[in-house]
């Protein structure tokens, strides 16, 4: 009687371990990690700086009253907070992408609510959800690459 033999397990990587890629600039799925690495650090420094000067909107108008009532101070400090928050977000992804996505993405939900919340702002909410899911797809793309600053290979 014949044996039948299983087929080899791939080996199974945990979070753990490194990521078996290099970073090749070369590759189209290296090039996208890249695109949203950076878009993710510079975007949320860039609003979070904004919202201390301004210059793109008053802020505050994005604010729900219902959320505002909940936070102590008025809208202008809300947004202050806001705009620190999203500084160390950018930093965060900056430093550690693999979990920093998964951070900007819940923030990004919560942005979400709060536009909904206010009301007159469904095409922001919208774009922010397209912002969401890159958010998501670069934690996952993360997780396939090295670090691009620290984690380089020879």
């Amino acid at each position: 009687m014949a044996t039948t033999t299983a087929p080899p397990r791939a080996q199974e990587r945990t979070s753990a371990s490194p990521p078996g890629r290099r970073l090749d600039v070369r590759d189209p799925a290296a090039q996208a990690f890249l695109v949203l690495w950076i878009g993710f650090i510079a975007a949320p420094i860039l609003f979070g700086l904004d919202k201390f000067f301004d210059v793109l909107v008053d802020w505050k108008i994005y604010l729900a009253p219902e959320i505002n009532d909940l936070i102590p101070g008025n809208a202008h400090q809300a947004m202050l907070a806001i705009g620190v928050v999203e500084i160390v977000a950018g930093l965060l992804v900056f430093l550690g992408p693999r979990v920093a996505a998964y951070v900007v993405a819940a923030w990004l939900a919560g942005i979400i609510v709060n536009l909904l919340l206010v009301g007159d702002f469904y095409d922001i909410a919208l774009r922010d959800f397209g912002l969401l899911l890159a958010a998501l797809a670069l934690a996952r793309l993360a997780a396939a690459f090295p670090h691009p600053v620290w984690d380089r290979r020879p």
